[in-house]
């Protein structure tokens, strides 16, 4: 598989703010598939993936001719043991196709049994839970800070393989489970803008977390807008997913925003990423990826094209 994406520093002319769409290579121009499994990551470099291709096989049955006896008794036996053995095999295909398949998200498991995940409480009155992992080879200038939708967790990040997958290429990379979510209790200090700023500013300092890229779906938005807009200054890098909360800030606030943002929806996502992309657009460093076939937590749904998308926009901050 190929990806290119398109930033505005890297391409003049190119219409500002325009969607880029990721659209897979056909399988005639990209044989090669991920394999599933946890030891199955090929290092993905220079825009291309390499992996083997992943196949199931049923053997066949050797029933035997058998050579048919005097005794018409012990061939009646033998026809009867080959239909059940057939009727056998078709209800287990039948089984087969009609059980639903495990979800995406759960089949892209990434990374491999060197990647140690370590975790722990932040100090304070109000802790948080955090998930970290550390680069397996030359630390890169960026670190990572994964956030967490309504339904979801820092535990998402592991079990989608993110968390492995950065630590491989060279990264840094935190999880949190924002308060009330996860192993992280709620805090009152989550109840106000101001106090969610300053609650995420606080984590940061405490796991000492420098040159912050920012990765923040939907429901994070009510945490990273706010520190975005007051604190921007301390991000390198900012990955909003049709985050919530959006409406709550002016074009002006929005425009004087110059950090390097890479803005992430799904297609089928009709109602919030819509919203939201209307004010992100607004950003003046900024371009926009659309995976396809993809709803609103469209990182799960496309975890392969999201990981791609994500780890280009990463390796081309400066």
């Amino acid at each position: 598989m190929e990806l290119k994406t398109h930033f505005p520093e890297a391409e003049a002319g190119a219409e500002p703010g325009k969607a880029l769409e990721f659209r897979p290579a056909r399988d005639e121009e990209c044989p090669a598939r991920f394999p599933l499994g946890a030891n199955a990551l090929t290092p993905w470099s220079g825009g291309t993936v390499n992996g083997a291709a992943a196949a199931l096989s049923v053997p066949s049955a050797d029933l035997g001719s058998g050579s048919q006896g005097p005794t018409v008794v012990q061939t009646s036996m033998s026809r009867s043991q080959v239909a059940l053995l057939g009727l056998g095999l078709l209800l287990m295909l039948l089984l087969y196709v009609g059980l639903p398949g495990p979800p995406e998200q759960t089949s892209w498991l990434w990374g491999g049994p060197n990647v140690t995940i370590l975790a722990g409480l932040t100090p304070g009155n109000s802790p948080i839970f955090y998930r970290e992992v550390l680069p397996l080879h030359r630390a890169r200038r960026v670190e990572v800070v994964l956030l967490h939708g309504k339904a979801f967790n820092s535990h998402t990040w592991e079990q989608l393989g993110t968390l492995q997958l950065l630590a491989q290429r060279g990264y840094r990379a935190v999880a949190l489970d924002l308060p009330g979510f996860g192993n992280s209790a709620p805090s009152k200090e989550a109840s106000t803008e101001a106090g969610r700023a300053e609650l995420l500013e606080r984590v940061l300092r405490d796991l000492e977390v420098r040159n912050a890229v920012l990765v923040s779906p939907s429901l994070s938005g009510r945490y990273a807008l706010p520190f975005l807009i007051q604190g921007h200054h301390q991000l390198r890098g900012f990955v909003p997913i049709a985050p919530a909360s959006t409406q709550n800030y002016t074009q002006e606030q929005f425009w004087a925003v110059k950090t390097p943002t890479l803005i992430l929806y799904g297609e089928l996502d009709r109602i919030l990423a819509r919203e939201s992309l209307r004010q992100l657009r607004h950003l003046p460093n900024h371009s926009v990826v659309k995976l396809r076939d993809a709803g609103h937590a469209c990182y799960l749904h496309k975890p392969q094209d999201f990981h791609l998308v994500l780890l280009a926009f990463l390796d081309h901050l400066p």
